[in-house]
């Protein structure tokens, strides 16, 4: 990554060469406060002025979870939010009170509730800006960092299909224009600003941003990742962040072919048993298992994810159970009386007609009136 190119410019030809916003596209920025963050302020206001970005607003959420560091994480924002007069959406949500409620993983609510904000801050900023909520945009500040990081997680615990280019530039609504940037171009960036005599928001120590403690700790996967593994890859090759970026962009070019190749044998080889009920279930054709095996295998991962929904992480162990109902040694038949039960108690059964994926309840159900 040449370090004559800066932050601002790298996104904007991320935005322009793949077609993620425009000048009339409202964008809603995800501030923590962190340094990644803080410079996302700065750089959409600048690609808004260059007429890349439409209106912009911020959104913090305050996950209460770091006490009074927390407290003037919202308080440094809403300074950046009026030194920029970019309007600040800003909400507290008790994040442990709810993890603890749901049983759930605290990070993994923080990540719920953080977007389920900013869907509802998007859809405000799209009425004010009288534009379609669908034109609207979620802008993250996640980085090349980021995406190194994501990439030797996914490398330790295991992948499906296409996980190995980590993270999209757009999912959704989601655009991450700082992708091909870097945390330390970003942190730069920020330096320049001040010594250019720009005007900078600042904490009450005089900090350009905020740092959070937690991110020094090993004791949670990605921080592990970001302080044990990548420094001691980038000890063998220091250009590790340009070298991965570009190979997890090959690997992305070729995981959106074969989507597109999965996505029309989808619609030939899978019918739902409800089309008003995605939950009812579905039935795979018997053609599906003559299907190349790397096809078949993202159509089943549709098929799962279609059923289970669209927030559930489709297990392997399924995947597979639903490939072994068909018998690719005698051209791909499915076999008749196979009968699975995988997760969620979905029910992955077979005969000459096809292989069916329904809830295990409407199965027995089924099997009972027969």
């Amino acid at each position: 990554m040449p370090e004559t190119v800066s932050p601002v410019d790298r996104a904007a030809v991320t935005l322009a060469e793949r077609g993620l916003a425009s000048a009339q596209t409202p964008a809603l920025l995800m501030v923590s406060g962190g340094s990644d963050s803080t410079a996302l302020a700065y750089v959409a206001c600048e690609l808004r002025d260059r007429g890349m970005l439409g209106q912009l607003a911020m959104l913090h959420v305050n996950h209460c979870l770091r006490g009074k560091d927390a407290d003037d994480d919202a308080r440094f924002v809403a300074r950046l939010s009026e030194l920029l007069d970019v309007p600040l959406f800003s909400c507290s949500i008790d994040i442990a009170a709810e993890a603890a409620r749901t049983g759930e993983n605290v990070e993994a609510v923080a990540r719920r509730e953080r977007y389920l904000a900013a869907n509802e801050a998007l859809e405000s900023l799209c009425l004010h800006a009288a534009a379609p909520l669908a034109d609207g945009r979620i802008l993250t500040a996640h980085t090349a960092d980021d995406r190194v990081e994501s990439f030797y997680m996914r490398s330790i615990v295991g992948t499906g299909p296409g996980g190995f280019r980590a993270m999209r530039y757009r999912n959704g609504p989601v655009v991450r224009p700082l992708l091909d940037a870097s945390r330390e171009e970003l942190r730069d960036y920020l330096a320049q600003r001040e010594r250019a005599g720009l005007p900078m928001a600042r904490d009450e120590a005089g900090a350009l941003w905020r740092e959070d403690a937690t991110n020094a700790h090993t004791d949670r996967f990605r921080a592990y990742v970001r302080h044990e593994i990548v420094p001691r890859a980038k000890e063998r090759n220091p250009q590790l962040l340009e070298v991965l970026v570009r190979t997890m962009n090959l690997i992305a070019d070729e995981d959106d072919l074969l989507d597109d190749m999965a996505a029309e044998v989808e619609r030939r080889c899978v019918s739902a048993l409800d089309p008003s009920d995605p939950r009812a279930g579905c039935v795979l054709a018997p053609e599906l298992g003559a299907e190349p095996l790397p096809l078949a295998r993202r159509v089943a991962v549709r098929a799962l994810q279609w059923l289970l929904g669209a927030d559930a992480r489709v297990e392997a162990a399924s995947v597979d159970a639903v490939l072994a109902a068909y018998d690719r040694a005698d051209g791909g038949r499915p076999i008749g009386g196979y009968v699975a039960n995988v997760q969620g108690d979905t029910a992955v059964s077979a005969n000459k007609r096809g292989v069916r994926l329904e809830p295990m309840a409407a199965y027995r159900a089924r099997r009972k009136r027969g």
